[in-house]
């Protein structure tokens, strides 16, 4: 059998770099002399007997320079290798190759004797181009927020940036950074080598930086545009909602009053921690609506709207604001029921954006926005974007802007039963930063009021150290255990000192779990409001029968408890009980924590109203999570240290000692919480 020749090498096994082999325009730009590679065949089948299938391979370039002179360049590579090996020819090591120049490059295979066709025979060569020049920064100008011009445009509003390298002819790309839009490549597909983006005004100072890239790769340097968007323009309608009691319509801070149904009554609670002195409730029924009577906002094209609300059930589809269209909703801003619990929900038709997880009788700020440039739907809640943006295409508006009901087709339906508050609506997007200001609950820092350290008491009664004056009464055989003063030690007499150290300082209040207690004559806290109390106790000689002891509470002076703190030996946990209501039969929310009934231990209540939640504490730890509580109650009674409500009088008396109770107006953070009780 005679020998063939290896196979003609195939555009496909070859590479410029890691680019494919291709000529003409579509010819690869690299930044540098690049390494060629081809895969090389001999079937051992066309060998003659005795001989391998190894090959060698054959390069070859050349291109044309100035003087209109051909110019080649040959390499063979070495050794010999098995056939379907790759072999490379690294050109940098044997130039220079000039640049700004198309090279042309083909390869064949030899096997020793026989050698297989050029590569490019009947068929085009491998070329590339190699440029070693970045291009020139580009040119960046805008015609809605142009460079250095203070108070153009407007926050929330979308403004058209050209990107153009007029110097440079091979620019195929750009890429710019701006808030909100990190490191985003695009396309120079317009007429010179232009590319156009649109880009939101998230703030009134901002920098545009972009870069231009060439098709070798190469990056420019970088361009800064700086501009300078007008403030964001105010609402188009705005309803603070806190108008008297008894008012038939809601002022307008801007935009036209709202009528209001005689469902509707001003005058109710507003969230905690907010602006708002007062809310309008709305019942559920026909008559809970408002409305200005006329459109507000434009629903094809970007608008928004948003504002705090309570609902009182959630249950049932229920409607913040919507705008009437034809016989339906253009759209609306409520919740929803659904399998896995109700979700806020923003949206047209049957296309809505849904997330979150509405409570009864919990405040939220919901803000739903259609950004018209993007055809996006975005629900925020309580400032932060929920759910996935939702493709909506609202209803061209031909009716009313409504406050708590959505327009049916046999007419309004998914009526709002709860409170409203500032509800605002815009013709623009409403930045992040702005909706994190307008969810804002200001954390108003918890003020000790009252703190009884024990230190001193006169006729029964030891008087608080910190704050108005509210001293806590001892009763039963309740008494202050004092360390001895230092007139009273006894160096030579070992029986003088005491049987034991008091808690904290030189005294604590000794309780022997019959009939001893104290209390204050007022209540300490609003217990419907935050507030934390914290106490250190020791208890004595507990057992497993005893009953459950209660170190501290606050409630009514029937014996009803807005909140009791107390240990139950048969579990040796902790519990911290809050009631729903003023009532005996009222529900009641506990959490619990286990420990030991033996030595000291620092116990804290936590109520904080902004959260909706009420936390207990032993020994610095929070107990689990805090659990979801939202429905506290003013109580009229006094603190009561020792004992808490038993079948509407008193009793469960607590047998120990109890020192350095702390009390204070607001929730007190977690790690401050721990570093009560020492004193």
């Amino acid at each position: 059998m005679d020998n063939l020749p290896p196979l003609q090498p195939g555009a496909a096994d070859l590479e410029t770099g890691s680019k494919p082999c291709v000529s003409g325009a579509d010819r690869p730009v690299v930044t540098w002399a690049p390494a060629l590679h081809a895969v090389l065949n001999d079937p051992a089948e066309d060998n003659a007997p005795g001989r391998d299938d190894t090959v060698n391979a054959e390069f070859e370039v050349w291109w044309t320079d100035p003087d209109g002179v051909e110019q080649r360049l040959r390499d063979v590579a070495s050794p010999y290798l098995p056939s379907g090996s790759t072999f490379s020819w690294d050109t940098s090591f044997d130039g220079p190759l000039p640049a700004d120049t198309v090279i042309s490059w083909h390869v064949r295979a030899h096997d020793g004797t026989a050698v297989s066709e050029w590569s490019d025979e009947g068929t085009s060569a491998c070329e590339f181009v190699i440029d070693t020049v970045a291009p020139q920064a580009p040119v960046v100008t805008s015609a809605e927020f142009p460079e250095n011009v203070f108070r153009s445009g407007g926050v929330g509003t979308y403004g058209t940036f050209r990107f153009s390298s007029p110097v440079d002819d091979d620019v195929v790309s750009y890429r710019y950074t701006l808030l909100g839009y990190p490191g985003v490549h695009v396309a120079a597909t317009g007429p010179e080598h232009t590319a156009e983006v649109r880009l939101l005004a998230t703030d009134s100072n901002q920098r545009l930086e972009v870069e231009a890239f060439d098709k070798a790769g190469h990056g420019s340097g970088t361009t800064n545009y700086n501009f300078y968007p007008s403030f964001a323009s105010a609402p188009v309608a705005e309803w603070q909602l806190a108008d008297v009691a008894g008012t038939r319509s809601a002022a307008a801070v801007s935009g036209t009053a709202a009528r209001a149904g005689t469902g509707a009554v001003f005058g109710a609670p507003a969230p905690e921690g907010t602006a708002l002195t007062s809310t309008v409730s709305l019942d559920g029924t026909g008559h809970g609506f408002l409305t200005p009577g006329a459109p507000v906002v434009d629903t094809t094209k970007t608008f928004a709207v948003g504002g705090w609300v309570r609902p009182g059930a959630t249950d049932r589809t229920m409607t913040v604001a919507s705008q009437d269209a034809d016989g339906a909703p253009a759209f609306t801003l409520g919740l929803r029921p659904g399998d896995d619990g109700a979700q806020w929900s923003f949206g047209a038709g049957a296309h809505r954006v849904t997330g979150g997880t509405p409570e009864a009788d919990s405040w939220s700020y919901v803000l739903g926005l259609y950004d018209a440039e993007t055809g996006l739907a975005h629900l925020y809640v309580n400032g932060k974007e929920t759910g996935i943006p939702a493709a909506i295409d609202p209803a061209r508006v031909t009716g009313a802007f409504q406050i708590g009901r959505a327009r049916g087709k046999a007419g309004y339906r998914d009526r709002w039963q709860g409170e409203i508050g500032d509800l605002r609506a815009w013709d623009r997007v409403v930045v992040p930063a702005e909706i994190t200001q307008l969810a804002l609950v200001e954390v108003v820092r918890a003020t000790e009021t009252a703190r009884w350290s024990m230190e001193t008491g006169t006729e029964g009664k030891t008087p608080s150290s910190v704050g108005a004056d509210q001293p806590l009464s001892l009763e039963g055989g309740a008494h202050l255990y004092r360390w001895p003063s230092p007139d009273d030690w006894c160096d030579l007499y070992p029986e003088c000192f005491p049987d034991k150290d008091p808690l904290r300082g030189y005294a604590d209040l000794a309780l022997d779990g019959v009939d001893d207690y104290a209390a204050t004559a007022q209540p300490v806290v609003d217990t419907a409001r935050s507030y934390t109390v914290a106490a250190v106790v020791m208890l004595d000689h507990v057992t497993a029968d005893d009953a459950a002891m209660t170190l501290f509470s606050q409630g009514n002076d029937d014996g009803t408890a807005a909140f009791e703190v107390r240990y139950v030996p048969a579990t040796q946990q902790w519990e911290l009980r809050v009631s729903h209501a003023g009532t005996p039969e009222a529900e009641v929310t506990t959490v619990s924590a286990a420990a030991p009934p033996g030595g000291l231990h620092r116990v804290g209540v936590v109520h904080d109203t902004v959260n909706g939640r009420v936390a207990l504490y032993v020994d610095a730890q929070e107990t689990g999570a805090s659990v979801a509580f939202r429905s506290g109650w003013t109580s009229t009674g006094g603190l009561q240290i020792g004992r808490g409500p038993v079948q509407g009088g008193w009793g469960s008396y607590l047998r120990g000692s109890v020192d350095d109770i702390h009390v204070f107006d607001g929730a007190l953070p977690g790690l401050e919480v721990r570093d009560l009780g020492f004193g």
